[in-house]
């Protein structure tokens, strides 16, 4: 297996360019699993490791710019108020070594349905930022990443640089399930923001279906059912028919980690609680008192 090591962001693009069947590596939390198991063996790796242009986060126009390169660590030290449910979704990710190494950008370009930061992504409506070498640089809507399982939107040229995403203007939470409760592979997981500036809701829903998702039909059932300008305690029938709409919108497989069914209830679970802690906070923000 060949190792390729770029000194610069602009040089690894030119690796990518002339080695487009090479596989990206930086933390490797995922891809030194699959080396190990003898699981799709890369003819070649390229270490993003020396590219410094990865490793920063800033607000450009008022939207965050996080680099594909920021371990969870930076995340859930830095960008805790910023990104809440992206920080709390990093600190699910497996021990204090993996989050040492991992990074958003990694669980991006895995594209595993049961990576812990696709839902707080689908969720906050992010915006993913690659670049190559011939074609320069474009944007593409998280909701359009996701191509498959193990599959993302880019051409094989194509390097994942930031994340862009819009400072949280409401509560956001990030929830999942699990055999236990620590350094284990989410059976489901489930992710809600409130936008509170504009009014609107985003939902992230992973590991239950092919590829991650949101689940856009109790995303507008919440918007027009929450009582905004008078946050009262939530009304029971609210939380229940927007976590039986979250359950609708997953496509779950059977497997060893739980089956479908269970993971269509665990998901309206999770969807009611996490909508109860947001509107809690929201309440709470505007001197209400909160519900339940």
């Amino acid at each position: 297996m060949e190792f390729l090591r770029p000194a610069t962001w602009a040089e690894a693009l030119e690796l990518k360019a002339a080695h487009p069947e090479c596989t990206p590596i930086q933390g490797g939390t995922d891809v030194m699993v699959e080396l190990n198991f003898d699981s799709g063996r890369a003819s070649a790796l390229l270490d993003l490791n020396p590219c410094r242009e990865l490793l920063g986060s800033e607000q450009i126009g008022g939207r965050l710019r996080v680099g594909a390169g920021v371990p969870y660590v930076k995340v859930i030290r830095d960008l805790g108020r910023q990104a809440p449910a992206l920080a709390q979704a990093a600190r699910t990710v497996g021990s204090p070594q993996i989050r040492n190494r991992g990074s958003v950008g990694g669980n991006l370009g895995a594209a595993s349905p049961a990576g812990d930061c696709h839902p707080a992504l689908l969720a906050t409506g992010a915006v993913i930022e690659v670049e190559s070498a011939t074609g320069g640089t474009r944007m593409i809507l998280v909701d359009d990443f996701y191509v498959g399982v193990g599959k993302n939107a880019l051409e094989p040229d194509e390097l994942i640089r930031a994340i862009w995403l819009e400072p949280a203007s409401g509560p956001q939470y990030f929830s999942k399930i699990g055999a236990r409760d620590a350094m284990v592979i989410a059976v489901c997981a489930f992710a809600l923001a409130l936008h509170t500036d504009i009014r609107a809701v985003g939902t992230g829903i992973g590991s239950a279906g092919p590829i991650p998702r949101r689940a856009t039909e109790a995303e507008q059932y919440l918007a027009d059912a929450l009582p905004w300008d008078d946050p009262v305690p939530l009304a029971e029938a609210v939380a229940r028919d927007f976590g039986a709409l979250v359950a609708a919108a997953a496509e779950p497989v059977e497997d060893v980690r739980g089956t479908a069914e269970y993971r269509r209830h665990a998901l309206s679970v999770l969807a009611r609680h996490t909508l109860t802690w947001a509107w809690n906070e929201f309440a709470a923000r505007r001197k209400v008192a909160p519900c339940g």
